[in-house]
């Protein structure tokens, strides 16, 4: 019995290939970049501002007490003051601009899909800043004539090759920095340690830091792969923590027509650098205008643009309460 023909109507004039024709069923799946979670949250202190370009933190320094002799007049002690001034950054932006031919084509939500991501990538851009901004204030002399600053704690033993030994040493800087941190009266409430991977995880497959009888079974273990305290100190892992030479030439946020280094107050060299410990009272943020997301549709391009942004800034305000750790001087 001879073959039949089969009629392959996937093929566009019966030419080339066979199913060319048929429809393309669309998942429904869309693969986006990982959102990039913000890890400083709460780590500084924030104030709104309705218009201006700056706004200003008094410091006061301390007073000190006397024993009084009979008859001596009580003139008065001096107490030394400041003010810490925190200017707003240029106007930062993440834009994307959107035609209709493409919306029209894509088979699911171009639109929230890119709004997510202008929006995620400003939010990111902030907590750069603000532990750019940790790290100067753990490098920063006092705010006030004999007022109080940390040194930051150096320990070699991180950079081992040998994990026990980097973890114990670790463990050994951050104790360290509760130290400096207490010395300078440092509210225990709230200080967080921002750290690097590699030195976070090396904690979590320790033994001292998740040992049962360190610890009760409640600071995280390798089943999670987490370490929740240590000195009464919140460990954060930051994938994005800088451990460079940040100049005021890196910052890729420089407004057109202006230099590079009008565009970065948060320039500062962490070179060496594996965490920053810090509590809220060290960073300051100013907020003109908070994180938004717009957009407005354009009939002379055909499409439209699509525009997150936000006006803020940041500055230090008490260096006693931010220690940097490095593995090397």
């Amino acid at each position: 019995m001879a073959d039949i023909t089969a009629t392959t109507f996937g093929q566009a004039n019966s030419t080339g290939t066979e199913d060319v024709l048929f429809l393309k069923q669309f998942s429904g799946e869309v693969i986006t970049a990982f959102e990039q979670a913000t890890k400083t949250a709460g780590a500084d202190m924030v104030r709104s501002i309705s218009s201006g370009k700056s706004a200003t933190f008094p410091v006061s320094g301390r007073i000190s007490a006397a024993y009084h002799s009979p008859g001596a007049e009580l003139t008065g002690s001096t107490i030394n003051h400041n003010e810490k001034v925190i200017v707003i950054n240029d106007l930062l932006t993440s834009t994307v601009f959107l035609s209709n031919i493409e919306e029209a084509k894509a088979h699911y939500d171009v639109r929230s899909v890119y709004s997510g991501e202008i929006g995620r990538a400003l939010a990111l851009q902030k907590d750069k800043h603000i532990l750019q901004t940790i790290g100067q204030a753990s490098l920063a002399s006092a705010s006030v004539t004999g007022g109080d600053a940390t040194t930051n704690v150096v320990n070699t033993g991180i950079a081992s090759s040998t994990d026990a030994t980097a973890a114990n040493a670790m463990i050994d800087a951050i104790f360290a920095s509760a130290k400096e941190l207490d010395a300078n009266y440092v509210p225990s409430e709230g200080r967080k340690c921002f750290m690097r991977l590699e030195e976070y995880y090396k904690l979590a497959n320790g033994t001292n830091a998740v040992n049962v009888d360190f610890t009760g079974g409640s600071n995280g273990g390798l089943r999670d792969g987490k370490v929740m305290k240590i000195a009464g100190i919140e460990l954060i892992p930051v994938p994005h923590f800088i451990s460079s030479n940040i100049a005021a030439a890196n910052d890729a946020t420089a407004p057109s027509g202006r230099a590079a280094s009008a565009a970065d107050p948060q320039a500062v060299n962490l070179t060496n650098f594996v965490a920053l410990v810090s509590h809220p009272s060290a960073v300051g943020t100013v907020k003109l205008m908070d994180l938004s997301v717009e957009s407005e549709y354009e009939i002379r391009r055909q499409g439209t643009l699509m525009v997150a942004k936000y006006a803020m800034g940041h500055g230090v305000l008490r260096p006693e309460a931010a220690v940097g750790i490095k593995e090397a001087a």
